[in-house]
This record gives structure tokens, sequence and C-alpha cells, in this order.
């Protein structure tokens, strides 16, 4: 629809067409044809021009008896072919465009000034017009420049990497190069005992004979008749065999059957040197998702830990823990904990559980970022020890502890275990002079709080160290020199 007199009045039509004539006009000839019709002639019916003569302008219908007008037979002629308007008279009075009279004829046309609402709808068209031009061709423009994206076109304003090989190179030092060199020599473990229970744990190459170092709590099922494999990360899966288990330290040594020729054992660090806030990365399979990496840092150390499977039927283990935030899961289990070199520095083997619930209902409790290691240096001792004879040597100091008591110290007990005696009579603390009901607070500059805390300390130690004792009895503070004992195999 046009908005050219939208919201504007239309003027009125005029009583006749116009017919613009130039001035002074020129007569037409007699017997000329008549003038052209306007281009723009309404298609109304006009009614009779005021003082025309009689019948003059009535239409085709006028032509039969009518006496002819001024114009001659021209003009009758014309009339009744229906030509409209009739023709002007032959020699007009007012040709010159001066004198008097009135007739229709006799004033030349102008065209009517527009009227302000009709320029205004005039420029309304062409802004509207104009506007919708500019549209189509921005959106013309912009499907052209959107096509040109999609296909990659010079006009994108994405960045894409290269493609390059040498762009994928990772230093070695980095997390991706220290995994992509300690991954294959970490293996996903199963044990399956004979009553066909078992389950997923992780360890790693210990040396280039065969032999995996892991938790014992992955591997004891299958300790006694059993199934056990250990799987690579390129897939390939050996049978192994169990050559000798540390219940009290959770550390156990296998052996793989038929092992390749071209393994690589992991680097072993000095845990010693370790500190808080170091790097760490801990590979396992944990929920038996072979092959997993996760980081963090040693959020502390020489951290009591006693722990024990999650059937509760195993006797606890104790150890002098790394903590790390790594994340640590169920199957991360004797896995290896590195430092930023990609040298070991724990076997991953515990985690503080959730107070509550578990993995989706199983009790399996997540990672709550509290993870413990046993430190490589003590693991390392007892491997060869258990390679050596195939059972774990204790140091000892031949007296009984509570373990159930907290923040006062380790009590050497009344009675040890079976009605025994507390204190092993000749043994390093009946040597020492201690006694049943002696408290004891600090193992050379450890402050001991608990019974496990005690057995973790002494652990950390070989049969034959001497070691500093500080205890209180009647109130009094003693310290004695206690020469560490040894006890072979599990009790």
């Amino acid at each position: 629809m046009s908005t050219e007199n939208e919201g504007t009045s239309v003027p009125a039509a005029p009583s006749a067409p116009p017919v613009p004539v130039e001035s002074p006009a020129t007569p037409a000839p007699a017997g000329s044809a008549p003038p052209p019709e306007p281009a723009d002639a309404p298609t109304a019916v006009i009614p009779p021009v005021e003082g025309a003569a009689p019948g003059a302008h009535e239409g085709p219908g006028a032509a039969s008896g009518a006496a002819p007008g001024p114009g001659g037979q021209d003009e009758v002629a014309h009339a009744a072919s229906g030509g409209w308007p009739p023709p002007p008279p032959a020699v007009p009075p007012y040709g010159d465009g001066g004198g008097g009279g009135h007739h229709p004829w006799g004033s030349s046309y102008q065209a009517p000034e527009p009227t302000p609402g009709r320029r205004r709808g005039g420029l309304l068209a062409a802004v509207v017009a104009a506007a919708l031009i500019a549209g189509g061709v921005g959106g013309g423009i912009g499907y052209w420049a959107a096509e040109r994206n999609d296909d990659g076109g010079a006009d994108s304003t994405t960045v894409s990497a290269s493609d390059n090989p040498a762009g994928f190179k990772r230093d070695a030092a980095s997390v991706a190069g220290i995994a992509a060199n300690a991954l294959p020599s970490t293996v996903t473990i199963e044990a399956e005992g004979s009553d066909g229970e078992g389950g997923t744990g992780s360890g790693f190459v210990y040396d280039k004979q065969g032999h995996i170092l892991t938790n014992n709590h992955v591997v004891s099922s299958a300790a006694d008749g059993g199934k056990l494999s250990a799987t690579f990360s390129n897939g390939k899966k050996y049978d192994a065999e169990v050559i000798g288990r540390a219940q009290g330290y959770d550390v156990a040594v296998i052996k793989l059957k038929n092992a390749p020729s071209n393994l690589k054992p992991l680097v072993l660090a000095n845990s010693d040197k370790v500190a808080v806030g170091d790097a760490t990365i801990a590979i396992g399979a944990p929920f038996g998702l072979s092959n997993t990496v996760t980081t963090g840092i040693v959020s502390a150390k020489n951290r009591p830990v006693a722990s024990s499977d999650s059937s509760g039927s195993s006797k606890a283990s104790y150890m002098n823990a790394l903590q790390t935030d790594a994340s640590i899961n169920p199957g991360n289990s004797g896995g290896p904990l590195l430092d930023a070199r990609g040298a070991v520095i724990g076997i991953n083997s515990a985690i503080q559980p959730a107070s509550s619930g578990g993995i989706a209902g199983s009790g399996q409790s997540g990672s709550v970022g509290l993870g413990f290691a046993i430190p490589i240096n003590q693991a390392k001792n007892v491997a060869k020890q258990l390679i050596k004879t195939g059972q774990p040597v204790y140091p000892v100091i031949g007296a009984s502890v509570a373990l159930d008591e907290q923040g006062d110290g380790a009590k050497i007990t009344e009675q040890g275990a079976g009605g025994s005696s507390a204190v092993t009579a000749n043994g390093p603390a009946d040597k020492a002079g201690l006694k049943p009901g002696d408290v004891i607070t600090k193992l050379d500059d450890t402050v001991i709080d608990s019974g496990p805390t005690l057995i973790g300390q002494i652990w950390t130690h070989k049969p034959g160290d001497t070691v500093k004792i500080t205890y209180k009895r009647g109130g009094a503070e003693h310290t004695v020199d206690v020469v560490l004992g040894e006890r072979k195999g599990d009790s």
C-alpha cells in the first residue's frame, strides 16, 4: 500500500479535466484532428460544463438531431465517435490568454502545489524504500560473509593452531612428558581369590627382572591359590605371582611370568628430601579406569596413618605417610606417586574416606583431597627384604602400646596380647628401663600423640638403629636411648 496520502486529506478533483495550454495559445486550424486525450484522464463521467450550448457535451447520444456547433462537422463527428473531451473552438476569442469570458477552457492550467502532508508522505515513502533497499543489501552482504566464514574464508576471525608436529613436542619435565615416560612402566593389577573374590589395583615396574611393587591389600586375595595378572598401558597382559607380602607395611612384591625383556623400571627418589608444597603426580587405575593421571602437591609429611582394607577383616597397617591432594581413589592403591622430575616418592596406599555415603551407593568413598602414600625409602627397604627372603622384617621396641588413645602419647599397656607381658623380657624396652604405664611422648624429635604414631615412626627405621625415647612416669619426664630389635614375618 502506498504511504503517499496516508494521514492527509485528498484534494477535491477539478470539475473537468484541465488541459495545459501554452500562453499565448496557437489557434487550431479548421478541420484539424482533435488534440490527444490526457494520459491521466479520470474514468468517471464528468458533468456538463456550465454555460455550454445545450447538448454540446452530452456525449454520443447528442449527435442525432442536434445542430452543429461552432466547430462544424468535425465537432459533430468527434462527438459521434464518442471522443471526450470535445475539441476547443477553431478560433477561440480568448486564445491570446486575455479578454473576458469564463469558458472552462479559457484559463491556462497550473498543477496544484503539493500539500505539506503529501510532501512528507512522499519523503517517507522514499526513506522507507531506501531503508528496505539498504536492509536488503546489508542482509545480502551478511549472508555472503557468513557463507565465506563457514567455508573458512579469509574473513574468518578464528585462529587455528599449527598442525606442525614440532608444535606438539612437550617438555620432558611437563606433566604430559612425565606421564608419557611413567605410564609404560605402570600396571593395572587384577587379583582374584580361589573363592572368586578380588579387586583391581595398581603397581609399577621395580626392576628389569620383572618385579612389580604394589600394596599388600591389592594382592592379598590372590596370595593363596588365586589368580593374579598385570596389564601394561599398551594393553599387554601378563600372569604374575606373589613373591612376598608385608601386611604391617602394606607393601607387596609380585613378579611377572614370562616378563618382557624391555622392562623400564621407574626411578626411585629420596623421600626424606621431599618438602611440603612439592608437586606430585599420581598414576593408577581408580575405580578400574586404567592409566589415569592426576596431579597435586605434598600437603603434609610424616602423617601417622593406620589403615586396613574395606572388608575390615585384615589387621591394620601403619605408615608415616606422605599426604597429597592429588586425586586418589580406590584402584589407585599400589600405583606410584611421582615428584616433578618423574621419580617415585611413594606408593599410593590410603585415602581419608568421606564421613558417610559413597560412590553411587557402593560404600566406596571418592577422593576428598586427602591421600596417603608410603614413603619410597621405607617401601624400598621392605621390597629388598621381600625379594631376598620372601618375608618382612620389622623393627620393634619390645613393648605393647595402646592403640585407641590419642593426645597424650603412647601408653605402654599393663598386659600384652593374649595375656603375655606388656614389656618383652630382655627386649629393647626392658633393657632401656621402660615399664607398663609409662607414656612415650617423643621419638627423637617427633612428638608422639598415640600408639599408631609411635609404631609408624619406629617402622621408618631398621632393626639395630638407636632411637631416643622421651616418656613420662609419675609426672616426671625421662629420656632414654633404645636400640631397636626385630621381628620377622607377620604375626
